[in-house]
């Protein structure tokens, strides 16, 4: 039980800015393409209260850790967008949609960048480097879960964003129901080994490309 206390107090932080920070990113990049709805109900906002949900802020990843989960990973209150305000629906959504993740892949890439930098000066501290590690591992993990292609996922907006008009409307009506299509592919461990775990590769392998230079100049 100690260890468990240990690592949620070790992954909180990173969780919490990673979704606040993912769910923000959603309601700027909205307002960047005419949709004032979420700015004007305060959710552009780096205030971690503004985006807690109970459940998928607070309850998923603390049944996670105790389940001993691979993965570590939890949602917020999704941030209100009115697609039909974008000036470009179709095409707009799709950026509004990618902003989440790429918001997490920045963070984990600015996470992987303290662990290289405390490692150059030496840094011992066991909690710093505990939290850093544990900033790439969420973040990188919100990224690409968010991208399956599944609505209400961000992937799954992007997919219709994507398709035909008549396939888009198809593959949106799934929505009501898409929550829990990923919850079952997530827990069949279908989604990890066909998603997750090679996309998580992907990831890790572009975010080494882009330390590379900081590496040679260290």
């Amino acid at each position: 039980m100690n260890d468990q206390i240990q690592q949620f107090t070790v992954y909180a932080l990173p969780l919490l800015f990673a979704i606040t920070l993912h769910e923000a990113a959603h309601g700027y990049a909205a307002r960047r393409f005419g949709d004032n709805t979420a700015y004007m109900m305060g959710r552009v906002s780096l205030n971690p209260a503004r985006h807690i949900d109970p459940v998928g802020t607070i309850l998923i990843p603390m049944v996670l850790l105790l389940l001993g989960s691979p993965f570590l990973f939890g949602y917020a209150k999704p941030v209100p967008v009115n697609f039909g305000a974008l000036r470009n629906p179709k095409r707009d959504m799709i950026w509004v949609a990618l902003a989440g993740p790429a918001s997490n892949f920045v963070q984990a890439f600015f996470y992987a960048l303290a662990l290289l930098l405390m490692g150059h000066f030496g840094v011992r501290e066991a909690f710093l480097i505990d939290v850093a590690s544990a900033g790439v591992t969420v973040n990188l993990v919100l990224c690409v879960f968010n991208l399956f292609p599944i609505p209400p996922l961000d992937g799954g907006r992007v997919l219709v964003g994507l398709l035909p008009i008549r396939q888009a409307l198809a593959l949106s009506r799934i929505e009501p129901l898409g929550f829990f299509i990923v919850m079952a592919l997530v827990l069949s461990n279908i989604a990890t080994y066909i998603w997750l775990l090679p996309l998580m590769g992907v990831a890790q392998t572009l975010l080494g490309l882009l330390l590379s230079p900081f590496r040679l100049l260290l």
